[in-house]
């Protein structure tokens, strides 16, 4: 395998000297061993095979440069459950992780769903949280920011990326859904059934909780509108993949 024909996106306010973070595209050219989703599938919770899985986590292992050992793997179940760590491994019943721990990757898998990376590189605080609809409406971002603030983050130094995820055009939903968000992020009219802005939900959440508007990026693009760059569970239903989002201290931290 050449991993250099790994497709990620970098984000540039989370890769650094001290921070490193990727964001792993569908990279659908990857159809070796009979795969029953093609590309570099993550999801272990889905319709593939658990050799595939492990093989595709092996070819991300060795793009980030982290042996398997150092990579913790959220089992997400859409909650505000968020855990501390300081080791590798398959965490249960998990959506968000914060560390101090240098050389440990953070990974969080998404579909629809958003990825949210944060980075403080002056207190070497990092985090990553799996925000759905349910999680953001559960607070998971803020609360994950307060976990970084135990570790010693300060919320003006973190900076956040929030990766492709359902836009607002595409993320319809029901009034008992819509009802959870607020008014502003709620369009009842432009369609025929409420449409809801979890984008919008998570950056105010992350102003709300102290964080600079300057070190937030959001990638505007939706999974759904990019076929070939993206899975999506709502495009592709039980043929969607998973795709990464991953932030790392380096190691060099310790120095």
């Amino acid at each position: 395998m050449n991993y250099s024909q790994i497709e990620f996106l970098r984000p540039e306010n989370l890769n650094g000297p001290h921070i490193v973070s990727w964001f792993s595209l569908k990279n659908a050219h990857l159809n070796e061993y009979e795969r029953q989703i093609p590309g570099l599938n993550i999801g272990f919770n889905s319709k593939e095979r658990q050799d595939v899985i492990l093989h595709n986590l092996n070819i991300l292992s060795a793009e980030i440069n982290t042996p398997m050992k150092n990579i913790a793997l959220a089992n997400q179940i859409h909650s505000s459950n968020i855990k501390v760590i300081n080791e590798g491994g398959i965490y249960p019943d998990t959506d968000a992780f914060v560390t101090i721990k240098p050389g440990l990757a953070l990974v969080i898998q998404v579909a629809d769903c958003g990825a949210v990376l944060f980075g403080d590189p002056k207190s070497k605080v990092i985090g990553i949280a799996h925000a759905g609809w349910r999680g953001a409406v559960g607070n998971i971002v803020p609360k994950t920011i307060e976990k970084m603030i135990g570790l010693g983050a300060k919320a003006d130094q973190i900076r956040v990326f929030t990766s492709p995820c359902l836009a607002k055009h595409n993320f319809e939903v029901g009034d008992e859904v819509a009802d959870q968000f607020p008014d502003k992020l709620v369009d009842r009219e432009s369609y025929a059934k409420p449409h809801v802005d979890l984008k919008g939900l998570i950056y105010d959440q992350l102003l709300s909780s102290g964080i600079l508007e300057k070190n937030v990026f959001v990638d505007e693009r939706c999974t759904i509108d990019h076929d070939s760059m993206f899975y999506s569970y709502r495009r592709e239903k039980e043929k969607s993949g998973r795709m990464a989002g991953i932030i790392k201290l380096n190691k060099l931290t310790t120095g």
